[in-house]
C-alpha cells in the first residue's frame, strides 16, 4: 500500500492501527528486500518495511529517543537528535589536533546489521525499557523476515537497513557492546589518552601509546565476538596517525603518516600557515569515483531530455556535493568534482543525435546551472568550540574528552 491510497482513510486506519497495537492483534509484515550498489562494486542489502509498520516504527522511536538521549555517550553521533556525520568529522578533528593521539585504530565491524544478536537486542532494550508491549513490538519486527522475490525467508540474527527503528537499535546495541566497554576500559586499563569517535557502527579509537592500541584491538575482537560480531580484517586498521606520529616518523626518515579515511572524507596530516600541525581533509577517492559512476548511467537514460531540465537536476545534484563536502581545504576535491561532472553531460549531449553545441555555448550552460565551488563549513575547532563551550577559559582539553572520548 502506498502513501496516497492509505490517505484516503487516514483517520480510520490510524484509529484502527491503534487499536490492534493496543490488543495485541498488530502483526508486522516481512520487510521488502531491495539491494543498492556500494562504492567497492558490491551490494548492499536494504529492506523496506511496510507502510504501517513504518508508522508504528517511527511512534516507538520517538518515545525510546527520549529514553536512550539520557544514556548514550557523548562520542555517539550516528541517527541520534541534533547530532550529525559533521560533528563527528569535527569531534575527530579536535580530538586528533589538541590530544597527544599518535596511534588511530580505524575499525570495521563486519556486516553489522546483519549479524545483531536477536537475544542480546531484547536483553539490552529490557534493561531500560519495561513496557512489554515496546518489547513485544521490537520482537515482531526482528522476527518478521524479509520477502525477495515473492519468497519468505526466516530472519534469526540481524536488523533491516532502511527501517525506521533500526539505526536506533543499533545505537541501543553498541551503547551496550562497545560505548560502555570503552568508556570504562579508558579509565581503568589504558596507560595513555584515549579518544573515541563513533557514527552508527562506524568507529575510531586513538591512542598515545602503541601498547594500549594493540591491547585494546585484541579485547575488542574479543569482546565483539561475544556478542555474535567480528572486525572485518581487510578494513580494519591500526597505524601510525597524529602531530606526534608525524614527528617520530620525520625524525626515523619514514616519510608521513598513513592517511585515515572516514564519513567520505580522507584525512591527512598536515601544517597550518604558521606552521603547526594541522589535520586536514579531502573527499576519498572512491566516493567521488562512485557518485560520477552513478551520474553517467542517469545522464545516459536522461540525455533526449531538455537541457533545462537536466540543467536544473544536475544543479541540485552539485549543490548537494558541496552542502556535505565543503569543508575546509577541500576546493581542490569539489573543483574536480565539477569538472569531471561537466566532461560527463558534454558526453550524454553529443550523443543526442545530430544536434551539437559548440564548446564556449556549452560552458555559458554550465556555468549557468554548476555553482563555483565554495567552503560551506567552519573550521572544525571554531564549530566544535561552539556547540561544546568549555567549562573554564583555559580548558582547552576538557570538552575533548567529554565529547570525542567520554561520556555525557
Amino acid at each position: 500500500m502506498r502513501w496516497k491510497e492509505y490517505e484516503q482513510q487516514l483517520e480510520t486506519r490510524v484509529v484502527d492501527l491503534h487499536r490492534r497495537i493496543h490488543r495485541g492483534a498488530y502483526r508486522a509484515q516481512p520487510s521488502r528486500r531491495v539491494y543498492i550498489p556500494k562504492p567497492d562494486g558490491r551490494l548492499r542489502p536494504l529492506g523496506i518495511a511496510a507502510l504501517e509498520d513504518k508508522i508504528v516504527q517511527q511512534a516507538v522511536v520517538v518515545v525510546l529517543e527520549q529514553i536512550y538521549e539520557e544514556d548514550f555517550l557523548g562520542f555517539s553521533y550516528g541517527f541520534r537528535p541534533g547530532r550529525g556525520p559533521h560533528a563527528a568529522l569535527d569531534a575527530l578533528n579536535v580530538a586528533i589536533e589538541r590530544m597527544p593521539v599518535k596511534w588511530v585504530l580505524d575499525a570495521d565491524i563486519r556486516g553489522f546489521f546483519d549479524h545483531v544478536d536477536h537475544e542480546w537486542m531484547l536483553k539490552f532494550v529490557q534493561h531500560r525499557v519495561a513496557d512489554r508491549r515496546i518489547l513485544r513490538l521490537i520482537q515482531k519486527w526482528l522476527r518478521a523476515g524479509v520477502s525477495e522475490n515473492g519468497q519468505w525467508s526466516e530472519t534469526k540474527v540481524g536488523t533491516p537497513q532502511g527501517a525506521m527503528i533500526s539505526p536506533l537499535l543499533a545505537n541501543i546495541y553498541l551503547h551496550y557492546v562497545f560505548d560502555l566497554w570503552v568508556h570504562a576500559w579508558r579509565r581503568k586499563v589504558a596507560r595513555g589518552v584515549v579518544i573515541a569517535v563513533r557514527y552508527a557502527d562506524d568507529l575510531v579509537v586513538g591512542f598515545q601509546h602503541r601498547q594500549d592500541a594493540e591491547g585494546f584491538q585484541k579485547e575488542f575482537q574479543e569482546r565483539l565476538a561475544k556478542f555474535g560480531l567480528e572486525l572485518n580484517a581487510d578494513k580494519t586498521r591500526l597505524i601510525e596517525f597524529g602531530r606526534k606520529a608525524e614527528r617520530d616518523r620525520k625524525q626515523r626518515g619514514e616519510g608521513k603518516p598513513e592517511t585515515l579515511d572516514y564519513l567520505g572524507f580522507t584525512h591527512y596530516c598536515g601544517k597550518h600557515r604558521e606552521g603547526y600541525f594541522a589535520l586536514w581533509r579531502k573527499t576519498t577517492r572512491k566516493r567521488v569515483v562512485a557518485k560520477l559512476e552513478r551520474l553517467k548511467q542517469q545522464l545516459r537514460m536522461r540525455r533526449h531530455e531538455p537541457i533545462a531540465i537536466v540543467g536544473e537536476w544536475l544543479q541540485r545534484v552539485v549543490t548537494g556535493f558541496y552542502n556535505y563536502h565543503g569543508v575546509p581545504v577541500n576546493l581542490d576535491s569539489l573543483e574536480l568534482f565539477r569538472q569531471r561532472l561537466r566532461r560527463l553531460w558534454r558526453h550524454a549531449l553529443q550523443r543526442r543525435g545530430n544536434q551539437r553545441m559548440s564548446w564556449a555555448r556549452f560552458m555559458r550552460v554550465c556555468d549557468r546551472y554548476f555553482p563555483q565551488p565554495r567552503t560551506l563549513h567552519p573550521y572544525p575547532y571554531q564549530r566544535f568550540d561552539v556547540t561544546h563551550p568549555r567549562w573554564e577559559p583555559y580548558a582547552r582539553n576538557a570538552p575533548v574528552r567529554i565529547c570525542a572520548g567520554g561520556g555525557q
